[in-house]
């Protein structure tokens, strides 16, 4: 039976991303991807930032991003505000043709994994593959060891019949309803006649009924004056907004099995974002000294605790903006936080505050009543349950 170097089960972002690196660096290893739908990526879009990633990081990413756009824009009842920095997507379609051609008979596709180990997956029908290592990418999983609420969403990409006049994205525009918790709209113009629109929720709990986000949609788009003609795709999911958790148990559960993206906990706590620490655990593994999988997993384990140990401070934030004022007040937080300077916000998102910023963040009046603020930030536990 052959050994391959590396086996990557699931073929979402963050496994792509680790073929791709691994092989732009080292082209002659053998690394299979095992991928339960039609093809790597699924039904998917990754949108990042400029500061997130370094120079090096772009070039070697640049070939999967499908769209650039100078700028993004947010909209609050009291505030609009552009912001200058430059904002990327890659979209699921762009990202399984890299990864297919890269792979090419070392993917497959539409197949069940039936048990997985460190070092050995077996697949429902019976095959059984072997590697140095096997990193389990298969996307988040449910742990009593972490308290997290939710960014659910609905998404639908539409062709309009009259172009839409948009120069840049909007990521955030909450001058609509709000609800059982924070909600907005964001928008990324992807011609000048096709938008995806996302109706986006920060709730307690994961389900968001699709129908009330597609109703969302069209009265969005109504309201901008956008004329829906072609429903190109739609996109559901619900990523997860860590509050509160113990690192160690959540990695313990995990008997030494190498995992990578939302498996690992590796996105931002606040934002969800996950395409930047994708890309930097890509490099960490890439430029490995070793991909066996006792250093594999050593290697997963140290980036994603001291990943955990930056994101307290974002994990503080987000009991505010769970647990503190009445639900449909929480965008006062954010409108808030797009007051402040450009630099700070544009560190927000790349996960690296300075403890000035830190500060600068929690000064002046709350934006949620003080006695709300202060169990919010002292709360460690609180009554969102982890989910089991």
């Amino acid at each position: 039976m052959k050994t391959w170097d590396l086996i990557l089960v699931g073929g979402g972002l963050a496994n792509g991303l680790i073929a791709w690196r691994l092989k732009q660096r080292h082209p002659t290893l053998t690394i299979l991807m095992l991928e339960s739908g039609d093809a790597p990526g699924g039904n998917h879009t990754w949108s990042f930032h400029q500061g997130d990633l370094t120079p090096a990081q772009h070039s070697w990413l640049a070939p999967l991003v499908g769209h650039r756009w100078q700028g993004y824009d947010v909209h609050f009842p009291d505030l609009t505000r552009t912001l200058p920095h430059d904002y990327f997507t890659v979209t699921s379609e762009r990202f399984a043709q890299a990864i297919s051609a890269l792979l090419q008979e070392h993917l497959l596709t539409n197949v069940t994994v039936s048990r997985i180990t460190d070092r050995e997956v077996e697949l429902s029908d019976g095959r059984r593959f072997t590697a140095g290592a096997v990193i389990d990418g298969r996307g988040s999983r449910p742990s009593p060891h972490l308290t997290i609420g939710y960014q659910s969403f609905v998404g639908q990409e539409w062709r309009l019949a009259r172009p839409h006049g948009l120069q840049r994205p909007i990521l955030m525009d909450a001058r609509v309803a709000q609800g059982a918790g924070y909600r907005f709209v964001y928008t990324l113009p992807l011609s000048a006649d096709r938008v995806l629109i996302e109706d986006t929720h920060y709730i307690d709990g994961a389900q968001l009924d699709a129908s009330v986000a597609r109703q969302h949609i069209a009265d969005y788009a109504r309201d901008q004056g956008w004329q829906l003609s072609e429903l190109v795709r739609e996109e559901q999911g619900s990523l997860p907004i860590t509050l509160a958790g113990d690192n160690a148990a959540f990695w313990q559960a995990l008997r030494r099995q190498p995992v990578s993206g939302l498996r690992a906990g590796l996105f931002h706590a606040t934002t969800g974002y996950s395409l930047p620490l994708a890309v930097r655990l890509a490099d960490r593994i890439a430029n490995a000294p070793s991909l066996h999988q006792a250093a594999l997993f050593d290697l997963i384990a140290r980036f994603a605790g001291h990943h955990w140990q930056t994101q307290g401070y974002f994990r503080l934030l987000n009991r505010m903006l769970f647990l503190a004022g009445a639900p449909d007040q929480r965008w006062r937080v954010m409108q808030r936080f797009y007051q402040l300077d450009e630099q700070l916000i544009a560190r927000f998102y790349a996960g690296q505050l300075q403890a000035t910023d830190k500060l600068r963040i929690l000064m002046g009046k709350p934006p949620v009543p003080v006695v709300g603020a202060l169990k919010a930030l002292l709360h460690t536990h609180h009554p969102l349950r982890a989910k089991k």
